[in-house]
Order: C-alpha cells, then sequence, then structure tokens
C-alpha cells in the first residue's frame, strides 16, 4: 500500500527545488570567503580493485599434499598465483580480478575489501537507502560511482552465499552489465562464475536477481522514507527537536547504519550461539566459521523453509572402515572434523564447507562426501523455543480455565432448570 503524502514531503520536496537556486551562488561565496574549491575525483578503475592476501593455514593444497585443489591457480586468468612448499604465494603480475577468492571453499585467499561480509554491507547500505542498488565491474561503469552502486575488480568475484543473503534481505538489488562487456574481457571466466553464483542463489530463494543492461536505465532516486529519515535527523541536529515523536511513521525507519550494526549484531550472536552448542574439538581447538557460511546461516535462522532447497555436502564415515588414525581432524581446515569420546568419527556440519579435504587424506576410504539438504544448518533458537514454551503454555492454562467456566457455568444452568422445575 502506498504511503500517503503529509506536510513533510511537501516540505521536502520545496527545500529539493530551493537547492537549485542556491547552490548556483555557492562558488561564487567560496571565492569571497576564500574557501578551497574541492576536489574533484577522478576515475580510477584501480581504487575498486586490490591484490588479494592469502593465508595457507586454511589452504587445503598448502595442508596435504594429497589435496587436489588448485581452484585459485586454474582460475587466474594471468597465472599469478603459485602453491609450493606448504606456501601460497599472490605474485606482482595480479590483475586484481579477484576471481580466486569465490572459487576457494575456506576463504583462504582473499581480498579485504569484498569480503563476503563486507560486501554485504556495501549492498546493504545501498539497498536501504535507494530504491534500486547496483552491483556492477569496472570495464562496465567506467566512471565515479553513485552511491547506489556498488562496484567491483569483476562481479564475478561475488559467492552464491552472499548473492543469498542479499536477495533474501535486499529484493531491490540488481547487476549492471551491458550486452557483451564480458566478451573481450581477460577475466573469461568471470561471467560463467557469476552465472553459476547467481543461479544457484535464485534457486535457494525462490527469487529472481535484477539485470541491468542499459546505461540509461541506471536511477539514483534515494528511498521516500529515507529522505524523511534524513530530513528529520536535520531538523533535530539543528533545532534540537524530537520531530521524529510528532510522526510514528518516521519513527519506525530504522537508519541505514543501524541496520548494519543490527545484522553484524545477529552474525556475532549466531556464532556466540554455535560456540556454544558446539564447543571446542576433542584437541581444544577452536572451529572456524567462514564469512560466506556466517551469511548462509544467518539467511537460513531468518527463513528456515528454504533449508530443503539449499544443497551442502558433508562427509559419511563408514564405521567398519575408519581405524580411528585422526587424519582427517588434522587436515581439516576449519576444525570441523572430531572424534568423540567414544571413538567415532562426527562433524559439525554448520562449520563444514564440504571442500572434501578430510576424504582425500583418509587411507581406508572411510570417508565419502555425500550432498544433501540444510535442514541441519538451521540452529535452534533458544530464545525463540523459550517463547513457544510460554504462549504454549499460557494456551494450556487458557483452555483450563475456559474447561473450568464451561462447567461452572453448565452447573449454574442445571441449578436454574431444577428451581423452573
Amino acid at each position: 500500500m502506498a504511503q500517503k503524502r503529509d506536510m513533510f514531503d511537501d516540505i521536502i520536496d520545496i527545500t529539493k527545488g530551493l537547492s537549485g537556486i542556491t547552490e548556483p551562488f555557492s562558488d561564487l561565496t567560496n571565492a569571497f570567503l576564500g574557501n578551497p574549491e574541492p576536489e574533484e575525483r577522478e576515475w580510477n578503475p584501480a581504487d575498486y580493485k586490490e591484490k588479494p592476501r592469502a593465508n595457507a593455514l586454511s589452504c587445503l593444497a598448502c595442508r596435504s599434499t594429497k589435496s587436489s585443489c588448485r581452484a585459485c591457480v586454474k582460475i587466474c586468468p594471468v597465472n599469478a598465483i603459485e602453491i609450493e612448499d606448504g606456501g601460497i604465494d599472490v605474485l606482482d603480475s595480479c590483475r586484481k580480478c579477484g576471481l580466486c577468492a569465490p572459487v576457494c571453499p575456506t576463504e583462504s585467499i582473499h581480498g579485504m575489501k569484498h569480503r563476503p561480509k563486507k560486501f554485504y554491507d556495501s549492498v546493504a547500505a545501498a539497498a536501504a537507502a535507494y530504491e534500486t542498488a547496483y552491483v556492477t565491474c569496472t570495464r562496465a561503469l567506467k566512471r565515479i560511482p553513485r552511491e547506489n552502486e556498488v562496484v567491483l575488480g569483476c562481479v564475478g568475484e561475488v559467492t552464491a552465499e552472499t548473492w543469498f543473503s542479499i536477495l533474501m534481505d535486499f529484493p531491490n538489488v540488481s547487476v549492471y552489465l551491458p550486452l557483451d562487456i564480458c566478451e573481450n574481457c581477460r577475466n573469461a571466466q568471470g561471467e560463467e562464475l557469476l552465472g553459476d553464483a547467481i543461479a544457484t542463489a535464485e534457486e535457494w530463494s525462490g527469487r529472481p536477481m535484477g539485470l541491468e543492461v542499459d546505461a540509461k536505465e541506471l536511477s539514483c532516486t534515494k528511498r521516500r522514507e529515507f529522505e524523511r529519515k534524513e530530513y528529520m535527523d536535520k531538523i533535530m541536529k539543528t533545532t534540537g527537536l524530537a520531530v521524529s515523536k510528532l510522526n510514528p511513521a518516521t519513527a519506525a525507519v530504522t537508519t541505514v547504519s543501524q541496520r548494519i550494526k543490527d545484522h553484524t549484531k545477529k552474525l556475532s550472536a549466531l556464532e556466540r550461539t554455535l560456540a556454544t552448542a558446539t564447543g571446542t574439538t576433542s584437541q581444544r581447538r577452536r572451529r572456524v566459521l567462514t564469512q560466506g557460511r556466517q551469511l548462509l546461516l544467518s539467511t537460513l535462522q531468518a527463513h528456515p523453509e528454504l533449508a530443503p532447497n539449499v544443497q551442502v555436502s558433508t562427509p559419511v564415515c563408514d564405521f567398519e572402515k575408519c581405524t580411528l588414525c585422526g587424519d582427517c581432524i588434522e587436515a581439516c581446515p576449519l576444525h570441523a572434523c572430531d572424534i568423540t569420546d567414544s571413538g567415532r568419527f562426527a562433524v559439525e556440519s554448520t562449520y563444514c564447507v564440504g571442500c572434501g579435504l578430510c576424504a582425500e587424506v583418509c587411507e581406508t576410504h572411510a570417508l565419502a562426501m555425500v550432498e544433501h539438504d540444510a535442514a541441519e544448518l538451521v540452529l535452534p533458537d533458544p530464545e525463540a523455543e523459550k517463547k513457544a514454551a510460554e504462549a504454549a503454555k499460557a494456551h494450556e492454562e487458557a483452555e483450563k480455565m475456559k474447561a473450568e467456566a464451561k462447567k461452572k457455568l453448565s452447573a449454574a444452568l442445571d441449578r436454574v432448570e431444577k428451581l423452573a422445575d
């Protein structure tokens, strides 16, 4: 239902109209006052790219010579990644496309600017403030991005888990890629990675991702409620008046920064819940939760009905073949595998990203990777369970009181009938 206009909307429109009259004189005013002219930013694609960092501790190939994983090496268009002697090097010839990051299951290679959580926050800020937010690459945009445009070295560097979270939380996000823009790009596999990741996210979420191919169709319109919030905040800072108290609709609007803070708190609470529920391994090792898995778990917690759509892979043990040698535990980069006190192999599916290294190092082939839905990843919420139990108890007491009242009423009616006789 469309929100009705009120006097605040009229005032905002008038203010926006007046800005066109006052701004032409700003240069003259600055000249008289001696204010320096604002520096104009220049378009530099390098500002939106970065050389990835590598962490050998969680790299599958670095942890075990038995690992067949060379995904980052294979995807690199300029052969700038080398893995040897238990180490991983990113050479200076790296063109900073970022395609090595999404293909690494353990996030051992990544860029700081575009890690899943940071990318999510950037998109969230744009999508919460504007009617449409766009994700694009430097080759497609070729200019300074506007506030609702998130620019990457290549749009293929976003994982399916991240797109899944964005699709569920912000359906007003679109990808901007002009037709044939990827054909002559040196990041040859970027378009394929993007297509696979978005197709997976759409399958999981049941929602389509928007696509824009014409630069003329790109809009930069702030959401009406966000404009109102900005205007109210400006009045409050200037006058000290709590205008939002006069308008309940405005008071209900949450700022962009607050939404991002709430999401961060939600992820932190989820990680604490997991740590409490699973604890450390039998060897006192702390389990590691990747950022992509954090976003996936958070989204599934909010939408548990989507768990059957999400396919994950975890190891299953044939206990007759298992010798309890512990090679799988030593190899697991996220410490998701363990041997319980009862002497049986176990895996914490919430931490396991399905890299398959445990199965590769198993000499007796006791472990096999099996694909299944993500029902196991939906964690029990103690607070929600407590509220549900309280609601059930209140309902039971209400039904009990209702039955007693009905019984007393029936007895009273019986006495009335006897007096009538």
